[in-house]
């Protein structure tokens, strides 16, 4: 069978690794690519520490490439994701490291934006397109400003969740129906072979995982959230209100009292400002505080019961797949 991710990507196994953020670097995003899928470097990939620096914080994406290149000769992303309702100062010196590097596909997440869009492929770059709100208004509108894929986020993911609480097996085939011609990837606690089947057996034609590769020997997620997620399943979970709309996380003293906020009424403001934003998902996924910062993974946690190479979790979830 032909697979047009496949095809577009120039790659053997239509799986694209997540780029979370904090949580990607050359070694992870090399190792998806060296297993036949694509591995995505995510913002601050390969940092330790908060920069508030754009022409810095580029810079620091430019090394981190330069050594997936060093890994790999196969084709990667970096993610793009543009600030919404502000001044957005980090995406203008990212594009330009982007382009310099000659990156051969960018992971898109935002609103659809033609002149971007055009820019991209002015500069021979696939795009990825992945809403964080899905539907199928966005698709299409992704769709006529020129994305290659479009990715169908499920509310099992974990990280930002979407505003409509809508599973991952109900937004697919509403993706997939919506667009014309674009092929549509399913997110959103997809971890095993059975998770891929069902994904393409409603019209998908590949899948894009995050947690799946943070439990990976290759991820830099700290060692013991990754015991603790072992130790885990889907009904561990904390879920809780917070901007732009919901999270989920492992338990914690920090998740424990936004869930307890939540329930009190507080806004999403307040929870916001509590959960402390991508600062405490970095101490707690990072660092393994799972106290002071908080531990956000998906559903498909359900699924992942050892610690395995991203070269087996790819065969693992592809395993009924052939080209």
């Amino acid at each position: 069978m032909s697979n047009r991710i496949c095809e577009i990507l120039g790659i053997d196994k239509p799986v694209i690794q997540g780029p979370m953020v904090w949580l990607t670097d050359a070694r992870l995003a090399a190792a998806v690519s060296n297993a036949g899928g694509m591995g995505s470097l995510g913002p601050n990939a390969g940092q330790t520490v908060v920069t508030r620096d754009p022409e810095g914080t580029a810079e620091n994406m430019r090394a981190e490439i330069r050594k997936v290149r060093e890994l790999t000769d196969k084709p990667f992303s970096v993610n793009v994701l543009p600030t919404q309702g502000r001044e957005d100062i980090y995406t203008p010196p990212m594009l330009k490291v982007i382009y310099e590097e000659k990156v051969p596909v960018v992971t898109f997440v935002g609103e659809p934006d033609a002149a971007m869009f055009a820019e991209f492929k002015e500069h021979g770059i696939k795009i990825v397109y992945r809403s964080l709100n899905p539907s199928p208004e966005n698709a299409k509108a992704a769709e006529e400003a020129g994305a290659d894929i479009i990715v169908a986020t499920g509310f099992d993911e974990g990280g930002t969740l979407p505003g409509m609480v809508l599973g991952t097996f109900s937004i697919v085939p509403l993706i997939v129906d919506a667009v014309d011609h674009t092929p549509v990837m399913a997110a959103g606690g997809i971890a095993d072979a059975r998770a891929f089947d069902a994904a393409l057996a409603l019209g998908a034609e590949g899948v894009y995982c995050g947690t799946a590769f943070l439990m990976s020997e290759e991820s830099r997620m700290a060692d013991n959230v990754k015991q603790a997620v072992l130790a885990a399943n889907a009904r561990d979970l904390l879920l809780f209100r917070t901007i732009p709309a919901y999270y989920r996380s492992l338990p914690g003293r920090l998740a424990n009292a936004l869930v307890a906020m939540d329930q009190a009424g507080a806004s999403n403001e307040e929870l916001g400002r509590k959960m402390g934003g991508f600062a405490n998902l970095r101490l707690g996924m990072l660092e393994g505080d799972m106290e002071n910062g908080y531990v956000s993974v998906g559903n498909g946690i359900s699924h992942i019961h050892e610690i395995k190479s991203c070269q087996a979790i790819v065969d693992d979830l592809t395993k009924h797949f052939s080209l």
